[in-house]
Protein backbone atom coordinates (compact mmCIF):
# COMPACT_ATOMS: atom_id res chain seq x y z
CA UNK A 1 0.00 0.00 0.00
CA UNK A 2 1.55 3.25 -1.16
CA UNK A 3 0.45 6.82 -0.94
CA UNK A 4 -1.57 6.28 -4.14
CA UNK A 5 -3.37 3.16 -2.87
CA UNK A 6 -7.16 3.67 -3.16
CA UNK A 7 -8.82 4.12 0.25
CA UNK A 8 -10.97 1.01 -0.18
CA UNK A 9 -7.98 -1.17 -1.07
CA UNK A 10 -6.04 0.27 1.87
CA UNK A 11 -8.94 -0.48 4.22
CA UNK A 12 -9.16 -4.06 2.94
CA UNK A 13 -5.42 -4.48 3.41
CA UNK A 14 -5.60 -3.16 6.95
CA UNK A 15 -8.53 -5.43 7.72
CA UNK A 16 -6.76 -8.50 6.37
CA UNK A 17 -3.59 -7.71 8.32
CA UNK A 18 -5.57 -7.14 11.52
CA UNK A 19 -7.48 -10.41 11.07
CA UNK A 20 -4.26 -12.34 10.50
CA UNK A 21 -2.65 -10.80 13.56
CA UNK A 22 -5.71 -11.54 15.69
CA UNK A 23 -5.79 -15.18 14.57
CA UNK A 24 -2.13 -15.57 15.43
CA UNK A 25 -2.51 -13.96 18.86
CA UNK A 26 -5.66 -16.01 19.48
CA UNK A 27 -3.79 -19.22 18.70
CA UNK A 28 -1.03 -18.25 21.10
CA UNK A 29 -3.57 -17.28 23.79
CA UNK A 30 -5.21 -20.68 23.56
CA UNK A 31 -1.90 -22.47 24.04
CA UNK A 32 -0.37 -20.39 26.82
CA UNK A 33 -0.26 -22.22 30.19
CA UNK A 34 -2.78 -21.36 32.88
CA UNK A 35 -1.52 -18.59 35.12
CA UNK A 36 -2.77 -17.99 38.64
CA UNK A 37 -2.67 -14.25 37.89
CA UNK A 38 -5.86 -14.78 35.88
CA UNK A 39 -7.88 -15.89 38.88
CA UNK A 40 -9.45 -12.66 40.10
CA UNK A 41 -10.00 -11.22 36.62
CA UNK A 42 -12.06 -14.17 35.37
CA UNK A 43 -13.95 -14.37 38.67
CA UNK A 44 -14.68 -10.63 38.63
CA UNK A 45 -16.03 -10.75 35.08
CA UNK A 46 -18.23 -13.76 35.88
CA UNK A 47 -19.61 -12.22 39.07
CA UNK A 48 -20.25 -8.87 37.38
CA UNK A 49 -22.05 -10.73 34.60
CA UNK A 50 -24.42 -11.99 37.30
CA UNK A 51 -25.26 -8.43 38.35
CA UNK A 52 -22.77 -8.02 41.20
CA UNK A 53 -20.58 -4.93 41.51
CA UNK A 54 -16.90 -4.79 42.49
CA UNK A 55 -16.13 -3.62 46.04
CA UNK A 56 -19.78 -3.54 47.09
CA UNK A 57 -20.53 -7.21 46.39
CA UNK A 58 -17.12 -8.82 46.02
CA UNK A 59 -13.48 -7.85 46.48
CA UNK A 60 -11.52 -6.60 43.50
CA UNK A 61 -7.87 -5.66 43.92
CA UNK A 62 -7.57 -3.23 41.00
CA UNK A 63 -9.34 -0.21 39.59
CA UNK A 64 -12.76 -1.39 38.42
CA UNK A 65 -13.40 -0.81 34.73
CA UNK A 66 -12.46 -4.23 33.34
CA UNK A 67 -15.09 -6.34 35.12
CA UNK A 68 -17.72 -3.77 34.15
CA UNK A 69 -16.61 -3.95 30.51
CA UNK A 70 -16.21 -7.74 30.41
CA UNK A 71 -19.08 -8.86 32.65
CA UNK A 72 -21.62 -9.14 29.86
CA UNK A 73 -19.10 -11.03 27.74
CA UNK A 74 -18.48 -13.54 30.52
CA UNK A 75 -22.22 -14.08 30.87
CA UNK A 76 -22.66 -14.55 27.13
CA UNK A 77 -19.70 -16.93 26.94
CA UNK A 78 -21.04 -19.07 29.77
CA UNK A 79 -19.03 -22.29 30.17
CA UNK A 80 -16.37 -20.86 27.85
CA UNK A 81 -15.86 -17.63 29.77
CA UNK A 82 -12.24 -18.35 30.65
CA UNK A 83 -10.94 -19.19 27.14
CA UNK A 84 -13.31 -16.59 25.71
CA UNK A 85 -11.82 -13.82 27.82
CA UNK A 86 -8.38 -14.86 26.59
CA UNK A 87 -9.63 -14.45 23.02
CA UNK A 88 -11.01 -11.00 23.87
CA UNK A 89 -7.58 -10.01 25.16
CA UNK A 90 -5.96 -11.37 21.99
CA UNK A 91 -8.26 -9.14 19.93
CA UNK A 92 -7.36 -6.15 22.11
CA UNK A 93 -3.67 -6.96 21.64
CA UNK A 94 -4.16 -6.93 17.88
CA UNK A 95 -5.95 -3.59 18.19
CA UNK A 96 -3.07 -2.15 20.21
CA UNK A 97 -0.60 -3.15 17.48
CA UNK A 98 -2.87 -1.72 14.78
CA UNK A 99 -3.22 1.57 16.67
CA UNK A 100 0.56 1.85 17.04
CA UNK A 101 0.87 1.36 13.28
CA UNK A 102 -1.79 4.02 12.62
CA UNK A 103 -0.19 6.44 15.10
CA UNK A 104 3.18 5.99 13.41
CA UNK A 105 1.63 6.66 10.01
CA UNK A 106 -0.14 9.71 11.41
CA UNK A 107 3.24 10.83 12.73
CA UNK A 108 4.53 11.19 9.19
CA UNK A 109 6.58 8.03 8.78
CA UNK A 110 6.63 5.74 5.77
CA UNK A 111 4.49 2.64 5.43
CA UNK A 112 7.57 0.44 5.82
CA UNK A 113 8.77 2.21 8.97
CA UNK A 114 5.29 2.08 10.53
CA UNK A 115 4.95 -1.64 9.79
CA UNK A 116 8.39 -2.37 11.25
CA UNK A 117 7.63 -0.40 14.43
CA UNK A 118 4.26 -2.15 14.88
CA UNK A 119 5.83 -5.52 14.13
CA UNK A 120 8.56 -5.00 16.69
CA UNK A 121 5.93 -3.99 19.25
CA UNK A 122 4.02 -7.19 18.48
CA UNK A 123 7.06 -9.38 19.15
CA UNK A 124 7.78 -8.07 22.65
CA UNK A 125 7.24 -10.66 25.37
CA UNK A 126 5.66 -7.88 27.44
CA UNK A 127 2.80 -7.50 24.96
CA UNK A 128 2.51 -11.21 24.16
CA UNK A 129 2.20 -12.11 27.83
CA UNK A 130 -0.16 -9.26 28.70
CA UNK A 131 -2.53 -10.03 25.82
CA UNK A 132 -2.18 -13.83 25.92
CA UNK A 133 -3.85 -14.45 29.27
CA UNK A 134 -7.01 -13.23 30.99
CA UNK A 135 -5.45 -10.41 33.00
CA UNK A 136 -6.21 -6.67 32.93
CA UNK A 137 -3.34 -5.66 30.63
CA UNK A 138 -4.79 -5.88 27.12
CA UNK A 139 -7.73 -3.51 27.58
CA UNK A 140 -5.76 -0.52 28.93
CA UNK A 141 -2.89 -0.85 26.45
CA UNK A 142 -5.38 -0.94 23.56
CA UNK A 143 -7.06 2.20 24.92
CA UNK A 144 -3.72 3.95 25.42
CA UNK A 145 -2.63 3.08 21.88
CA UNK A 146 -5.98 4.26 20.49
CA UNK A 147 -5.65 7.55 22.34
CA UNK A 148 -2.10 7.91 21.02
CA UNK A 149 -3.36 7.57 17.44
CA UNK A 150 -5.92 10.33 18.03
CA UNK A 151 -3.31 12.56 19.66
CA UNK A 152 -0.63 12.14 16.99
CA UNK A 153 -3.10 12.39 14.09
CA UNK A 154 -4.06 15.92 15.13
CA UNK A 155 -0.55 17.23 15.73
CA UNK A 156 0.21 20.61 14.18
CA UNK A 157 -3.38 21.81 14.07
CA UNK A 158 -6.18 22.42 16.60
CA UNK A 159 -7.90 19.22 17.70
CA UNK A 160 -11.54 18.71 17.00
CA UNK A 161 -13.61 18.60 20.20
CA UNK A 162 -14.59 15.00 19.42
CA UNK A 163 -10.97 13.85 19.06
CA UNK A 164 -9.90 15.63 22.25
CA UNK A 165 -12.88 14.22 24.15
CA UNK A 166 -12.16 10.69 22.90
CA UNK A 167 -8.47 10.93 23.81
CA UNK A 168 -9.29 12.00 27.35
CA UNK A 169 -11.95 9.30 27.63
CA UNK A 170 -9.57 6.53 26.50
CA UNK A 171 -6.66 7.62 28.69
CA UNK A 172 -8.81 7.92 31.81
CA UNK A 173 -10.51 4.61 31.01
CA UNK A 174 -7.09 2.95 30.78
CA UNK A 175 -6.27 4.26 34.26
CA UNK A 176 -9.69 3.10 35.49
CA UNK A 177 -8.76 -0.38 34.27
CA UNK A 178 -5.23 -0.44 35.65
CA UNK A 179 -3.83 2.23 37.95
CA UNK A 180 -0.35 2.23 36.36
CA UNK A 181 -1.84 4.00 33.32
CA UNK A 182 -2.67 7.02 35.48
CA UNK A 183 0.85 8.46 35.08
CA UNK A 184 0.79 8.55 31.24
CA UNK A 185 -2.75 9.94 31.39
CA UNK A 186 -1.65 12.65 33.82
CA UNK A 187 1.42 13.40 31.69
CA UNK A 188 -0.74 14.00 28.64
CA UNK A 189 -3.12 16.10 30.72
CA UNK A 190 -0.19 18.30 31.75
CA UNK A 191 0.92 18.52 28.11
CA UNK A 192 -2.49 19.80 27.04
CA UNK A 193 -2.06 22.71 29.46
CA UNK A 194 1.22 23.61 27.77
CA UNK A 195 -0.12 23.21 24.24
CA UNK A 196 -3.66 24.53 24.07
CA UNK A 197 -4.16 23.12 20.57
CA UNK A 198 -4.87 19.84 22.35
CA UNK A 199 -8.04 21.41 23.82
CA UNK A 200 -7.50 20.63 27.54
CA UNK A 201 -11.11 21.31 28.50
CA UNK A 202 -12.43 18.76 26.02
CA UNK A 203 -9.77 16.27 27.13
CA UNK A 204 -10.83 16.82 30.73
CA UNK A 205 -14.48 16.38 29.78
CA UNK A 206 -13.69 13.01 28.22
CA UNK A 207 -11.64 11.95 31.23
CA UNK A 208 -14.51 12.90 33.54
CA UNK A 209 -16.70 10.06 32.23
CA UNK A 210 -14.63 7.07 33.50
CA UNK A 211 -13.64 9.10 36.56
CA UNK A 212 -17.32 9.56 37.41
CA UNK A 213 -17.92 5.83 37.01
CA UNK A 214 -15.06 5.01 39.39
CA UNK A 215 -16.27 7.59 41.92
CA UNK A 216 -19.77 6.14 41.77
CA UNK A 217 -18.50 2.64 42.51
CA UNK A 218 -16.27 4.01 45.25
CA UNK A 219 -19.23 5.75 46.85
CA UNK A 220 -21.07 2.41 47.16
CA UNK A 221 -18.31 0.87 49.29
CA UNK A 222 -15.65 3.51 50.05
CA UNK A 223 -13.49 1.46 52.40
CA UNK A 224 -13.52 -1.65 50.21
CA UNK A 225 -12.70 0.46 47.15
CA UNK A 226 -9.78 2.18 48.85
CA UNK A 227 -8.39 -1.12 50.08
CA UNK A 228 -8.75 -2.90 46.73
CA UNK A 229 -7.52 -0.11 44.47
CA UNK A 230 -4.78 1.42 46.64
CA UNK A 231 -3.98 -0.17 50.01
CA UNK A 232 -3.65 -3.77 48.89
CA UNK A 233 -1.46 -3.07 45.81
CA UNK A 234 0.84 -0.97 47.99
CA UNK A 235 1.06 -3.15 51.10
CA UNK A 236 0.57 -6.78 50.04
CA UNK A 237 3.67 -7.14 47.82
CA UNK A 238 5.83 -5.59 50.53
CA UNK A 239 4.48 -8.04 53.09
CA UNK A 240 4.76 -11.10 50.83
CA UNK A 241 8.22 -10.47 49.41
CA UNK A 242 9.81 -9.29 52.64
CA UNK A 243 9.54 -12.84 54.02
CA UNK A 244 10.76 -16.24 52.90
CA UNK A 245 14.07 -15.02 51.49
CA UNK A 246 12.41 -12.94 48.77
CA UNK A 247 13.31 -9.46 50.05
CA UNK A 248 15.99 -9.04 47.37
CA UNK A 249 13.22 -8.62 44.76
CA UNK A 250 12.22 -5.36 46.45
CA UNK A 251 15.64 -3.73 46.15
CA UNK A 252 16.13 -1.02 43.54
CA UNK A 253 19.12 -2.81 42.00
CA UNK A 254 17.19 -6.03 41.44
CA UNK A 255 14.17 -4.16 40.11
CA UNK A 256 16.37 -2.36 37.58
CA UNK A 257 17.84 -5.71 36.53
CA UNK A 258 14.33 -7.05 36.10
CA UNK A 259 13.37 -4.03 34.00
CA UNK A 260 16.37 -4.59 31.73
CA UNK A 261 15.55 -8.30 31.45
CA UNK A 262 11.93 -7.70 30.51
CA UNK A 263 12.85 -4.98 28.02
CA UNK A 264 15.44 -7.31 26.47
CA UNK A 265 12.78 -9.95 25.73
CA UNK A 266 11.87 -8.09 22.57
CA UNK A 267 12.98 -4.98 20.74
CA UNK A 268 11.96 -2.58 23.52
CA UNK A 269 15.49 -2.36 24.95
CA UNK A 270 17.30 -1.47 21.70
CA UNK A 271 14.39 0.84 20.80
CA UNK A 272 14.78 2.68 24.10
CA UNK A 273 18.54 2.96 23.62
CA UNK A 274 18.19 4.23 20.04
CA UNK A 275 15.51 6.77 20.95
CA UNK A 276 17.51 8.00 23.96
CA UNK A 277 20.60 8.37 21.76
CA UNK A 278 18.66 10.43 19.22
CA UNK A 279 17.21 12.59 22.00
CA UNK A 280 20.64 13.49 23.33
CA UNK A 281 21.94 14.22 19.83
CA UNK A 282 18.98 16.41 18.90
CA UNK A 283 19.08 18.54 22.06
CA UNK A 284 16.54 21.30 21.44
CA UNK A 285 15.86 20.44 17.80
CA UNK A 286 13.08 17.94 18.48
CA UNK A 287 9.66 18.61 17.01
CA UNK A 288 6.80 19.22 19.39
CA UNK A 289 5.30 15.79 18.74
CA UNK A 290 8.60 14.16 19.72
CA UNK A 291 8.71 16.07 22.98
CA UNK A 292 5.22 14.80 23.77
CA UNK A 293 6.10 11.20 22.91
CA UNK A 294 9.25 11.43 25.04
CA UNK A 295 7.14 12.67 27.95
CA UNK A 296 4.77 9.72 27.59
CA UNK A 297 7.69 7.28 27.39
CA UNK A 298 9.19 8.74 30.57
CA UNK A 299 5.81 8.55 32.35
CA UNK A 300 5.37 4.92 31.27
CA UNK A 301 8.87 4.00 32.42
CA UNK A 302 8.30 5.70 35.77
CA UNK A 303 5.04 3.80 36.24
CA UNK A 304 7.01 0.56 35.77
CA UNK A 305 9.77 1.52 38.20
CA UNK A 306 7.54 2.59 41.10
CA UNK A 307 5.82 -0.73 42.01
CA UNK A 308 7.71 -3.25 44.10
CA UNK A 309 8.65 -5.80 42.86
CA UNK A 310 8.84 -5.29 39.08
CA UNK A 311 6.93 -7.45 36.59
CA UNK A 312 6.97 -7.36 32.80
CA UNK A 313 3.37 -6.20 32.36
CA UNK A 314 4.21 -3.00 34.27
CA UNK A 315 6.18 -1.86 31.19
CA UNK A 316 3.22 -2.00 28.83
CA UNK A 317 2.21 1.69 29.28
CA UNK A 318 5.61 2.71 27.90
CA UNK A 319 5.57 0.59 24.73
CA UNK A 320 3.04 2.30 22.41
CA UNK A 321 4.70 5.76 22.59
CA UNK A 322 8.15 4.12 22.48
CA UNK A 323 7.56 2.32 19.19
CA UNK A 324 5.83 5.31 17.60
CA UNK A 325 8.82 7.38 18.66
CA UNK A 326 11.17 4.76 17.25
CA UNK A 327 9.44 5.00 13.87
CA UNK A 328 9.82 8.78 13.90
CA UNK A 329 13.46 8.61 15.02
CA UNK A 330 14.29 6.36 12.05
CA UNK A 331 12.15 8.02 9.38
CA UNK A 332 13.93 8.75 6.15
CA UNK A 333 16.91 6.65 7.23
CA UNK A 334 18.13 3.13 6.72
CA UNK A 335 19.68 1.72 9.87
CA UNK A 336 23.15 0.20 9.54
CA UNK A 337 23.20 -3.56 9.12
CA UNK A 338 24.52 -4.14 12.63
CA UNK A 339 21.60 -2.22 14.13
CA UNK A 340 19.10 -4.14 12.02
CA UNK A 341 20.70 -7.35 13.22
CA UNK A 342 20.44 -6.24 16.85
CA UNK A 343 16.74 -5.50 16.46
CA UNK A 344 16.14 -8.85 14.77
CA UNK A 345 17.95 -10.75 17.53
CA UNK A 346 16.02 -9.00 20.29
CA UNK A 347 12.73 -9.53 18.45
CA UNK A 348 13.44 -13.26 18.29
CA UNK A 349 14.27 -13.22 22.00
CA UNK A 350 10.86 -11.66 22.63
CA UNK A 351 9.13 -14.47 20.77
CA UNK A 352 11.06 -17.21 22.58
CA UNK A 353 8.90 -17.53 25.77
CA UNK A 354 5.71 -17.69 23.72
CA UNK A 355 7.18 -20.26 21.33
CA UNK A 356 8.27 -22.37 24.29
CA UNK A 357 4.71 -22.24 25.63
CA UNK A 358 3.39 -23.18 22.19
CA UNK A 359 5.73 -26.17 22.02
CA UNK A 360 4.77 -27.25 25.51
CA UNK A 361 1.09 -27.19 24.55
CA UNK A 362 1.85 -29.31 21.47
CA UNK A 363 3.41 -31.95 23.72
CA UNK A 364 1.17 -31.80 26.79
CA UNK A 365 -2.14 -30.81 25.19
CA UNK A 366 -4.03 -27.55 24.87
CA UNK A 367 -4.52 -26.01 28.33
CA UNK A 368 -7.83 -24.36 27.44
CA UNK A 369 -9.26 -27.63 26.13
CA UNK A 370 -8.23 -29.28 29.37
CA UNK A 371 -9.90 -26.52 31.39
CA UNK A 372 -13.20 -27.22 29.62
CA UNK A 373 -12.83 -30.99 30.07
CA UNK A 374 -12.06 -30.59 33.75
CA UNK A 375 -15.02 -28.24 34.11
CA UNK A 376 -17.37 -30.90 32.76
CA UNK A 377 -15.95 -33.44 35.19
CA UNK A 378 -16.35 -31.00 38.09
CA UNK A 379 -19.94 -30.32 37.06
CA UNK A 380 -20.82 -34.02 36.99
CA UNK A 381 -19.25 -34.60 40.39
CA UNK A 382 -21.09 -31.67 41.95
CA UNK A 383 -24.38 -32.76 40.37
CA UNK A 384 -23.88 -36.24 41.81
CA UNK A 385 -23.28 -34.71 45.24
CA UNK A 386 -26.32 -32.48 44.96
CA UNK A 387 -24.23 -29.31 45.32
CA UNK A 388 -26.05 -26.28 43.96
CA UNK A 389 -24.35 -23.29 45.61
CA UNK A 390 -21.09 -21.46 44.96
CA UNK A 391 -17.76 -23.27 45.12
CA UNK A 392 -14.82 -22.04 47.15
CA UNK A 393 -11.49 -21.98 45.31
CA UNK A 394 -8.42 -19.76 45.13
CA UNK A 395 -8.31 -20.76 41.43
CA UNK A 396 -11.77 -19.40 40.54
CA UNK A 397 -10.87 -19.08 36.85
CA UNK A 398 -11.45 -22.86 36.59
CA UNK A 399 -15.08 -22.71 37.75
CA UNK A 400 -16.94 -21.12 34.79
CA UNK A 401 -16.29 -24.26 32.70
CA UNK A 402 -18.19 -26.20 35.38
CA UNK A 403 -21.10 -23.77 35.24
CA UNK A 404 -20.50 -22.82 38.86
CA UNK A 405 -20.08 -19.45 40.52
CA UNK A 406 -17.10 -18.84 42.79
CA UNK A 407 -17.65 -18.15 46.47
CA UNK A 408 -17.32 -14.35 46.65
CA UNK A 409 -14.90 -14.50 49.58
CA UNK A 410 -12.36 -16.37 47.45
CA UNK A 411 -12.90 -14.45 44.21
CA UNK A 412 -9.67 -12.48 44.66
CA UNK A 413 -7.69 -15.67 44.04
CA UNK A 414 -4.57 -16.51 46.04
CA UNK A 415 -3.29 -12.97 46.43
CA UNK A 416 -5.30 -11.76 49.39
CA UNK A 417 -5.66 -15.29 50.74
CA UNK A 418 -1.89 -15.55 51.30
CA UNK A 419 -1.66 -12.16 53.08
CA UNK A 420 -1.45 -11.82 56.85
CA UNK A 421 -3.54 -9.37 58.89
CA UNK A 422 -3.58 -6.58 56.31
CA UNK A 423 -7.03 -5.70 57.62
CA UNK A 424 -9.11 -6.64 60.64
CA UNK A 425 -11.47 -9.67 60.72
CA UNK A 426 -14.44 -7.31 60.64
CA UNK A 427 -13.07 -5.57 57.55
CA UNK A 428 -12.47 -8.92 55.88
CA UNK A 429 -16.13 -9.73 56.37
CA UNK A 430 -17.29 -6.35 55.05
CA UNK A 431 -14.95 -6.48 52.06
CA UNK A 432 -15.91 -10.09 51.18
CA UNK A 433 -12.41 -11.46 51.72
CA UNK A 434 -10.85 -14.49 53.38
CA UNK A 435 -7.23 -15.04 54.42
CA UNK A 436 -5.58 -18.36 55.19
CA UNK A 437 -4.71 -17.35 58.74
CA UNK A 438 -8.36 -16.67 59.59
CA UNK A 439 -10.04 -19.46 57.65
CA UNK A 440 -12.06 -21.84 59.80
CA UNK A 441 -13.77 -25.08 58.83
CA UNK A 442 -17.18 -23.49 59.33
CA UNK A 443 -16.35 -20.81 56.75
CA UNK A 444 -16.19 -23.30 53.90
CA UNK A 445 -19.21 -23.96 51.68
CA UNK A 446 -20.42 -27.41 50.69
CA UNK A 447 -17.83 -27.75 47.90
CA UNK A 448 -14.22 -26.65 47.59
CA UNK A 449 -12.03 -26.99 44.50
CA UNK A 450 -8.32 -27.29 45.19
CA UNK A 451 -5.24 -28.07 43.11
CA UNK A 452 -5.44 -25.04 40.83
CA UNK A 453 -2.92 -23.09 42.90
CA UNK A 454 0.20 -25.12 42.17
CA UNK A 455 3.51 -25.01 40.36
CA UNK A 456 1.85 -25.74 36.99
CA UNK A 457 -0.13 -22.48 37.30
CA UNK A 458 2.72 -20.41 38.74
CA UNK A 459 1.26 -20.71 42.23
CA UNK A 460 2.04 -22.18 45.61
CA UNK A 461 0.56 -25.59 46.45
CA UNK A 462 0.87 -24.89 50.17
CA UNK A 463 -2.08 -22.48 50.01
CA UNK A 464 -4.45 -25.18 48.73
CA UNK A 465 -2.95 -27.62 51.19
CA UNK A 466 -3.88 -25.24 54.01
CA UNK A 467 -7.50 -25.26 52.83
CA UNK A 468 -7.43 -29.05 52.59
CA UNK A 469 -6.20 -29.39 56.17
CA UNK A 470 -8.96 -27.14 57.46
CA UNK A 471 -11.62 -28.94 55.40
CA UNK A 472 -10.49 -32.23 56.94
CA UNK A 473 -11.91 -31.00 60.26
CA UNK A 474 -15.36 -31.38 58.68
CA UNK A 475 -14.50 -34.84 57.36
CA UNK A 476 -14.48 -33.63 53.78
CA UNK A 477 -14.58 -36.31 51.11
CA UNK A 478 -11.96 -35.96 48.40
CA UNK A 479 -12.84 -36.59 44.75
CA UNK A 480 -10.08 -36.63 42.14
CA UNK A 481 -10.95 -34.76 38.96
CA UNK A 482 -9.71 -35.60 35.48
CA UNK A 483 -6.45 -37.34 36.26
CA UNK A 484 -5.83 -35.92 39.70
CA UNK A 485 -4.52 -32.43 38.98
CA UNK A 486 -7.62 -31.00 40.65
CA UNK A 487 -9.51 -32.27 43.68
CA UNK A 488 -12.99 -31.58 44.97
CA UNK A 489 -13.56 -31.48 48.70
CA UNK A 490 -17.21 -32.26 49.41
CA UNK A 491 -18.45 -31.31 52.84
CA UNK A 492 -22.07 -32.19 52.22
CA UNK A 493 -24.02 -35.47 51.83
CA UNK A 494 -23.51 -37.90 48.97
CA UNK A 495 -22.03 -41.40 48.53
CA UNK A 496 -18.36 -41.46 47.64
CA UNK A 497 -18.84 -44.30 45.15
CA UNK A 498 -21.39 -42.32 43.20
CA UNK A 499 -19.07 -39.33 43.08
CA UNK A 500 -16.16 -41.37 41.76
CA UNK A 501 -18.41 -42.90 39.10
CA UNK A 502 -19.45 -39.42 38.02
CA UNK A 503 -15.91 -38.45 37.07
CA UNK A 504 -14.72 -41.85 35.81
CA UNK A 505 -16.19 -41.59 32.25
CA UNK A 506 -14.10 -38.51 31.51
CA UNK A 507 -10.97 -40.19 32.85
CA UNK A 508 -11.66 -43.30 30.83
CA UNK A 509 -12.10 -41.34 27.64
CA UNK A 510 -8.68 -39.78 28.16
CA UNK A 511 -6.96 -43.12 28.54
CA UNK A 512 -8.51 -44.68 25.45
Amino acid sequence: MTATTPPRAAALGHGAAFAALFLLLALLAMTRPIDHDESQYVAAAVLTGQGLLPYRDYAYLQTPLQPLAFGWMAKALGLYAYPGLRLVNAMLGALAVFFVYRAARAGGVSLRAALIAAGLFATTDILLFGTGIARNDALPVAMLAGALWLIVAGEGRPRTPAAAFAAGLLLAAAAATKASYALPAAAYGAWTLLDRQHRPLWVAAGAAVPCALVLWLASLAPEAFWFGAFTFPADAPQQYYSTGGRAYKLTLAFRLLDLAKFLALGAALPALVLVATRVFRQHGERERIDWMLDLLIAAGLLSAVLPEPTWRQYLLPMLPPLFVRLARACRGQVLPQWQRTVFAVFALAGLAPTMIAFGRAAIEGNPMVRVVDEGQAIDRALDAAGVQGPVASIAPQLLPAAGRLPDKRFAAGPFYFRSRALISPAEEQRFHLMSADRLRAGDLPQAVLIGGEAAWSGGEAKLDQAIERIAALRKARRVMVDGGRLRLLLLGPGPTAGLQAAVRPRLASRSE
